[in-house]
């Protein structure tokens, strides 16, 4: 089986460090379907699922990202992610008192900065909302 090198890093941490055997993207385009040896390319990545088909592993990997740049070369993928979350460690709960937050902080901001953070704030919440989406409909 063939794969390829995957790094994934937020602004806190390295989220997944290693190999696949394919990976989906949400990128600005859409979703991007990655297997090894892909034509390199370099996008812009939207709030979404990010999901790992990792060798010897029943169930995909899956991150919640919030934005980033992903580069693509033959070998490797690299996503620097604004904001990643692990699937395991999001709450719905939490994710959508995150998004009501970050939409009362968007509607209150006196400042480019505080609007800035919220937004931020906004698409995180987002991004786990949509990977707790897809993985409640993939059961």
């Amino acid at each position: 089986m063939s794969t390829m090198q995957v790094e994934v890093v937020s602004n806190e941490e390295n989220i997944y460090s290693g190999e696949a055997s394919f990976v989906v993207v949400p990128t600005l385009e859409g979703e991007l379907g990655i297997y090894p040896r892909h034509e390199p390319i370099m996008s812009l990545v939207r709030p979404g699922a990010l999901r790992l088909r990792v060798p010897d592993q029943k169930e995909e990997i899956l991150v919640a990202v919030s934005g980033g740049v992903l580069e693509v070369q033959p070998d490797k993928i690299t996503l620097l992610a604004d904001v990643a979350v692990r699937s395991e460690e999001m709450d719905l709960q939490r994710a959508e008192e995150a998004k009501k937050v970050a939409e009362s902080n968007i509607h209150d901001a006196k400042d480019d900065a505080t609007l800035a953070k919220a937004h931020i704030a906004l698409a995180a919440a987002i991004a786990q909302l949509k990977t707790l989406d897809y993985l409640r409909n993939r059961k």
